[in-house]
Protein backbone atom coordinates (compact mmCIF):
# COMPACT_ATOMS: atom_id res chain seq x y z
CA UNK A 1 0.00 0.00 0.00
CA UNK A 2 1.46 3.53 -0.95
CA UNK A 3 2.16 5.92 1.61
CA UNK A 4 -0.83 8.41 2.80
CA UNK A 5 0.75 11.49 1.02
CA UNK A 6 1.40 9.60 -2.23
CA UNK A 7 -2.33 8.37 -2.35
CA UNK A 8 -3.40 11.92 -1.76
CA UNK A 9 -2.50 12.44 -5.75
CA UNK A 10 -3.98 8.65 -6.95
CA UNK A 11 -6.50 8.96 -9.48
CA UNK A 12 -9.62 7.92 -7.89
CA UNK A 13 -10.64 6.27 -10.93
CA UNK A 14 -7.61 3.36 -11.16
CA UNK A 15 -7.44 2.75 -6.95
CA UNK A 16 -8.93 -0.20 -5.21
CA UNK A 17 -11.44 -0.16 -2.32
CA UNK A 18 -8.92 -0.15 0.62
CA UNK A 19 -6.87 2.57 -0.78
CA UNK A 20 -9.94 4.78 -0.89
CA UNK A 21 -10.85 3.86 2.17
CA UNK A 22 -7.68 4.60 3.61
CA UNK A 23 -7.24 7.78 1.75
CA UNK A 24 -10.42 9.64 1.96
CA UNK A 25 -9.71 9.84 5.84
CA UNK A 26 -7.07 11.67 7.59
CA UNK A 27 -3.47 10.08 7.69
CA UNK A 28 -3.26 7.34 10.08
CA UNK A 29 -7.02 7.24 11.01
CA UNK A 30 -8.24 4.21 9.34
CA UNK A 31 -9.45 1.42 11.55
CA UNK A 32 -10.26 -1.24 9.57
CA UNK A 33 -13.71 -3.66 10.69
CA UNK A 34 -14.11 -7.02 9.81
CA UNK A 35 -10.79 -7.30 7.62
CA UNK A 36 -9.20 -10.13 5.56
CA UNK A 37 -8.20 -11.69 8.81
CA UNK A 38 -11.33 -12.16 10.09
CA UNK A 39 -12.17 -14.26 7.18
CA UNK A 40 -15.82 -13.26 6.84
CA UNK A 41 -16.42 -14.55 3.25
CA UNK A 42 -19.70 -15.61 0.90
CA UNK A 43 -20.82 -19.32 1.79
CA UNK A 44 -22.77 -19.11 -1.25
CA UNK A 45 -19.80 -18.95 -3.79
CA UNK A 46 -18.00 -21.69 -1.79
CA UNK A 47 -21.23 -23.69 -2.28
CA UNK A 48 -21.16 -22.69 -6.32
CA UNK A 49 -17.39 -23.77 -5.93
CA UNK A 50 -16.59 -20.00 -6.91
CA UNK A 51 -13.41 -17.89 -5.43
CA UNK A 52 -13.62 -16.07 -2.45
CA UNK A 53 -12.38 -13.22 -0.93
CA UNK A 54 -11.94 -13.17 2.59
CA UNK A 55 -12.84 -9.23 2.59
CA UNK A 56 -15.87 -10.56 0.37
CA UNK A 57 -15.17 -6.98 -1.98
CA UNK A 58 -16.08 -4.58 0.39
CA UNK A 59 -14.02 -2.92 2.87
CA UNK A 60 -15.50 -1.48 6.11
CA UNK A 61 -13.82 0.87 8.72
CA UNK A 62 -13.51 4.00 10.71
CA UNK A 63 -11.62 7.11 10.38
CA UNK A 64 -11.70 10.69 11.05
CA UNK A 65 -11.48 14.00 9.27
CA UNK A 66 -11.15 16.61 11.28
CA UNK A 67 -13.28 16.03 14.59
CA UNK A 68 -15.69 14.30 12.68
CA UNK A 69 -15.39 10.39 13.28
CA UNK A 70 -15.95 8.62 9.76
CA UNK A 71 -17.60 5.09 9.21
CA UNK A 72 -16.67 4.16 5.27
CA UNK A 73 -17.36 1.75 3.03
CA UNK A 74 -15.57 1.37 -0.10
CA UNK A 75 -16.37 -1.58 -2.92
CA UNK A 76 -14.44 -3.32 -5.03
CA UNK A 77 -15.06 -4.05 -8.28
CA UNK A 78 -12.03 -5.93 -9.34
CA UNK A 79 -13.86 -8.95 -7.56
CA UNK A 80 -17.21 -9.91 -9.15
CA UNK A 81 -17.62 -6.67 -10.45
CA UNK A 82 -18.29 -5.27 -7.16
CA UNK A 83 -21.34 -7.24 -7.02
CA UNK A 84 -23.30 -6.98 -3.33
CA UNK A 85 -24.47 -9.93 -1.83
CA UNK A 86 -25.14 -11.58 2.22
CA UNK A 87 -21.58 -10.69 3.59
CA UNK A 88 -21.06 -7.60 1.60
CA UNK A 89 -24.47 -6.35 2.77
CA UNK A 90 -24.31 -7.20 6.16
CA UNK A 91 -20.52 -5.49 6.36
CA UNK A 92 -22.13 -2.16 5.23
CA UNK A 93 -25.63 -2.61 7.26
CA UNK A 94 -23.81 -3.02 10.21
CA UNK A 95 -21.04 -0.78 9.61
CA UNK A 96 -24.26 2.24 9.31
CA UNK A 97 -25.75 0.54 12.21
CA UNK A 98 -22.32 1.23 13.89
CA UNK A 99 -22.35 5.10 13.18
CA UNK A 100 -26.04 5.45 14.06
CA UNK A 101 -25.59 3.91 17.06
CA UNK A 102 -22.58 6.16 18.07
CA UNK A 103 -24.74 9.05 17.24
CA UNK A 104 -26.92 8.18 19.83
CA UNK A 105 -24.89 7.87 22.70
CA UNK A 106 -22.77 10.66 21.96
CA UNK A 107 -26.07 13.34 21.75
CA UNK A 108 -27.23 11.26 25.20
CA UNK A 109 -23.74 11.90 26.97
CA UNK A 110 -22.62 14.66 25.08
CA UNK A 111 -25.94 17.27 24.17
CA UNK A 112 -24.05 19.96 23.12
CA UNK A 113 -21.52 18.12 20.65
CA UNK A 114 -21.10 20.44 17.77
CA UNK A 115 -21.86 19.15 14.16
CA UNK A 116 -18.41 18.51 13.51
CA UNK A 117 -18.44 16.68 16.04
CA UNK A 118 -20.77 13.91 14.85
CA UNK A 119 -20.69 10.99 13.00
CA UNK A 120 -20.85 10.77 9.19
CA UNK A 121 -20.84 7.20 6.47
CA UNK A 122 -18.78 7.50 3.89
CA UNK A 123 -19.49 5.01 0.87
CA UNK A 124 -17.87 4.67 -1.85
CA UNK A 125 -19.50 2.73 -4.47
CA UNK A 126 -17.93 0.46 -7.29
CA UNK A 127 -20.79 -1.70 -8.30
CA UNK A 128 -22.67 -3.72 -10.94
CA UNK A 129 -25.69 -4.43 -8.34
CA UNK A 130 -26.94 -7.63 -7.24
CA UNK A 131 -24.45 -10.60 -6.92
CA UNK A 132 -26.64 -13.18 -8.82
CA UNK A 133 -24.95 -15.94 -7.68
CA UNK A 134 -26.39 -15.64 -4.11
CA UNK A 135 -30.23 -14.82 -5.84
CA UNK A 136 -32.73 -13.71 -3.36
CA UNK A 137 -29.76 -13.03 -0.63
CA UNK A 138 -28.30 -10.43 -2.98
CA UNK A 139 -31.64 -8.85 -3.55
CA UNK A 140 -32.21 -8.70 -0.39
CA UNK A 141 -28.93 -7.30 0.78
CA UNK A 142 -30.22 -3.77 -1.28
CA UNK A 143 -33.10 -3.31 1.06
CA UNK A 144 -31.35 -4.34 4.15
CA UNK A 145 -28.68 -1.10 3.31
CA UNK A 146 -31.91 1.05 2.34
CA UNK A 147 -33.09 0.57 5.69
CA UNK A 148 -30.51 1.10 7.73
CA UNK A 149 -29.83 4.65 5.95
CA UNK A 150 -33.59 5.14 6.50
CA UNK A 151 -33.05 4.63 9.69
CA UNK A 152 -29.74 7.05 9.96
CA UNK A 153 -31.83 9.80 8.72
CA UNK A 154 -31.76 13.21 10.42
CA UNK A 155 -28.97 11.75 12.56
CA UNK A 156 -26.11 10.49 10.54
CA UNK A 157 -25.19 12.12 6.93
CA UNK A 158 -25.00 8.85 4.44
CA UNK A 159 -22.68 10.43 1.57
CA UNK A 160 -22.05 8.13 -1.77
CA UNK A 161 -18.74 9.00 -3.35
CA UNK A 162 -18.39 7.56 -7.18
CA UNK A 163 -15.89 7.54 -9.42
CA UNK A 164 -14.50 4.09 -9.95
CA UNK A 165 -13.86 2.67 -13.05
CA UNK A 166 -17.23 0.32 -12.88
CA UNK A 167 -19.33 2.99 -11.79
CA UNK A 168 -22.85 2.50 -9.36
CA UNK A 169 -25.59 0.47 -11.23
CA UNK A 170 -28.04 -2.18 -10.26
CA UNK A 171 -29.94 -1.85 -7.11
CA UNK A 172 -27.21 -0.41 -5.82
CA UNK A 173 -27.66 2.89 -7.88
CA UNK A 174 -31.09 3.40 -6.07
CA UNK A 175 -29.23 2.66 -2.89
CA UNK A 176 -26.93 5.58 -3.99
CA UNK A 177 -30.22 7.72 -4.84
CA UNK A 178 -31.02 6.93 -0.98
CA UNK A 179 -27.93 8.06 0.85
CA UNK A 180 -28.23 12.08 1.73
CA UNK A 181 -25.20 13.28 -0.92
CA UNK A 182 -23.63 12.50 -3.60
CA UNK A 183 -19.88 12.89 -4.65
CA UNK A 184 -18.97 12.40 -7.78
CA UNK A 185 -15.58 12.88 -10.90
CA UNK A 186 -16.35 13.01 -14.54
CA UNK A 187 -15.38 9.52 -14.49
CA UNK A 188 -17.55 8.43 -12.39
CA UNK A 189 -21.01 6.43 -13.20
CA UNK A 190 -24.10 6.40 -12.17
CA UNK A 191 -27.57 4.81 -13.10
CA UNK A 192 -30.03 1.63 -12.38
CA UNK A 193 -28.98 -0.62 -15.65
CA UNK A 194 -25.55 -0.72 -17.22
CA UNK A 195 -24.77 0.07 -20.77
CA UNK A 196 -23.84 -2.87 -21.74
CA UNK A 197 -26.87 -4.11 -20.66
CA UNK A 198 -29.38 -2.05 -22.79
CA UNK A 199 -26.92 -3.01 -25.48
CA UNK A 200 -27.86 -6.54 -24.81
CA UNK A 201 -31.32 -6.36 -24.02
CA UNK A 202 -32.33 -3.86 -26.59
CA UNK A 203 -29.86 -3.45 -29.61
CA UNK A 204 -26.75 -1.31 -30.60
CA UNK A 205 -29.63 0.96 -32.26
CA UNK A 206 -31.18 1.51 -28.68
CA UNK A 207 -27.90 1.69 -26.78
CA UNK A 208 -24.02 1.54 -28.04
CA UNK A 209 -22.00 0.59 -24.88
CA UNK A 210 -19.05 1.24 -27.13
CA UNK A 211 -19.30 4.57 -27.57
CA UNK A 212 -17.67 5.94 -24.93
CA UNK A 213 -19.06 9.66 -25.21
CA UNK A 214 -22.27 8.59 -25.14
CA UNK A 215 -22.20 6.45 -22.07
CA UNK A 216 -20.32 9.05 -20.07
CA UNK A 217 -22.72 12.18 -21.44
CA UNK A 218 -25.38 9.67 -20.01
CA UNK A 219 -24.60 8.11 -17.31
CA UNK A 220 -21.16 10.44 -16.32
CA UNK A 221 -21.02 12.97 -13.68
CA UNK A 222 -21.14 15.77 -15.55
CA UNK A 223 -24.62 14.86 -16.95
CA UNK A 224 -25.51 13.96 -13.26
CA UNK A 225 -24.28 17.49 -12.30
CA UNK A 226 -27.00 19.23 -14.47
CA UNK A 227 -29.72 16.84 -13.68
CA UNK A 228 -29.25 17.17 -10.25
CA UNK A 229 -28.74 13.80 -8.95
CA UNK A 230 -25.14 15.12 -8.35
CA UNK A 231 -24.33 17.56 -5.60
CA UNK A 232 -20.45 18.04 -5.79
CA UNK A 233 -18.37 17.38 -8.83
CA UNK A 234 -14.88 16.85 -8.12
CA UNK A 235 -11.68 16.82 -10.25
CA UNK A 236 -10.97 13.27 -9.86
CA UNK A 237 -7.75 11.95 -7.40
CA UNK A 238 -8.55 11.10 -4.31
CA UNK A 239 -7.05 14.11 -2.09
CA UNK A 240 -10.37 15.88 -4.61
CA UNK A 241 -12.60 13.92 -3.27
CA UNK A 242 -10.96 13.85 0.26
CA UNK A 243 -11.43 17.90 0.21
CA UNK A 244 -14.84 17.63 -0.95
CA UNK A 245 -15.83 15.58 2.41
CA UNK A 246 -13.82 17.89 4.31
CA UNK A 247 -16.25 20.23 2.87
CA UNK A 248 -19.20 18.22 3.70
CA UNK A 249 -18.50 16.68 6.90
CA UNK A 250 -18.95 19.71 9.45
CA UNK A 251 -22.24 20.45 7.86
CA UNK A 252 -25.83 19.90 10.30
CA UNK A 253 -27.80 17.32 9.51
CA UNK A 254 -30.90 19.77 8.03
CA UNK A 255 -28.42 21.06 5.03
CA UNK A 256 -28.28 17.25 3.88
CA UNK A 257 -32.02 17.44 3.60
CA UNK A 258 -32.20 19.81 0.81
CA UNK A 259 -29.21 17.55 -1.09
CA UNK A 260 -31.54 14.51 -0.93
CA UNK A 261 -33.41 13.50 -4.02
CA UNK A 262 -35.89 10.45 -2.37
CA UNK A 263 -37.86 10.26 1.00
CA UNK A 264 -40.23 13.49 0.96
CA UNK A 265 -43.62 14.20 -1.07
CA UNK A 266 -41.84 17.21 -1.93
CA UNK A 267 -38.82 15.44 -3.63
CA UNK A 268 -41.77 13.20 -5.56
CA UNK A 269 -43.15 15.49 -6.68
CA UNK A 270 -40.23 17.15 -7.99
CA UNK A 271 -39.59 13.84 -9.84
CA UNK A 272 -42.90 13.65 -11.28
CA UNK A 273 -42.29 17.11 -12.50
CA UNK A 274 -39.05 15.89 -14.09
CA UNK A 275 -40.66 12.63 -15.73
CA UNK A 276 -43.08 15.18 -16.94
CA UNK A 277 -40.70 16.92 -18.49
CA UNK A 278 -38.61 14.70 -20.34
CA UNK A 279 -42.46 13.32 -21.74
CA UNK A 280 -43.02 16.61 -23.13
CA UNK A 281 -39.22 16.79 -25.00
CA UNK A 282 -39.11 13.39 -25.71
CA UNK A 283 -35.28 13.84 -25.60
CA UNK A 284 -32.63 12.02 -28.13
CA UNK A 285 -29.45 12.47 -26.37
CA UNK A 286 -28.39 13.67 -22.59
CA UNK A 287 -27.34 17.04 -25.04
CA UNK A 288 -30.83 18.01 -25.36
CA UNK A 289 -31.70 18.31 -21.45
CA UNK A 290 -28.47 20.18 -20.87
CA UNK A 291 -29.85 22.73 -23.70
CA UNK A 292 -33.12 22.60 -21.88
CA UNK A 293 -31.08 23.71 -18.69
CA UNK A 294 -29.70 27.40 -20.66
CA UNK A 295 -26.35 25.87 -22.02
CA UNK A 296 -26.63 26.84 -25.37
CA UNK A 297 -24.22 24.87 -26.77
CA UNK A 298 -23.92 21.61 -25.34
CA UNK A 299 -21.08 19.80 -27.21
CA UNK A 300 -18.87 22.85 -26.04
CA UNK A 301 -20.39 22.08 -22.61
CA UNK A 302 -19.32 17.99 -22.47
CA UNK A 303 -15.45 19.16 -23.71
CA UNK A 304 -14.93 22.13 -21.31
CA UNK A 305 -12.16 21.43 -18.75
CA UNK A 306 -13.50 20.55 -15.24
CA UNK A 307 -12.89 24.17 -13.76
CA UNK A 308 -14.85 25.72 -16.83
CA UNK A 309 -17.49 23.43 -16.54
CA UNK A 310 -18.34 24.08 -13.20
CA UNK A 311 -17.73 27.96 -13.49
CA UNK A 312 -20.12 28.25 -16.44
CA UNK A 313 -22.59 25.30 -16.37
CA UNK A 314 -25.98 25.93 -15.98
CA UNK A 315 -28.04 22.89 -13.74
CA UNK A 316 -31.50 21.82 -14.70
CA UNK A 317 -33.92 23.26 -12.46
CA UNK A 318 -37.73 22.00 -11.98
Amino acid sequence: MPKWNDLQEQNFLESDARARAIGLVDEGSFTELAGPFDRFHSPHLETLGEAVEFDDGIVTGVGKIGKTLVFVISQEGRFIGGSVGEVGSAKMVNTIRLATEFYDKLVAEHPDATDEEKPIVVISFETGGVRLHESNAGLLAHAEVIDQIQKARHKVPVISVIGSKIGCFGGMGFVAAATDAIVMSEYGRLGLTGPEVIEQEMGKEEFDSGDRALVFRTTGGRHKYIMGDCDVLVKGSIKDFREALQKLAPLPVSDFEAMRRVASPELVEKQLKLVALTAELQPKDARDLWAKAGNADPIATENKPIDEFLAETKRLTI
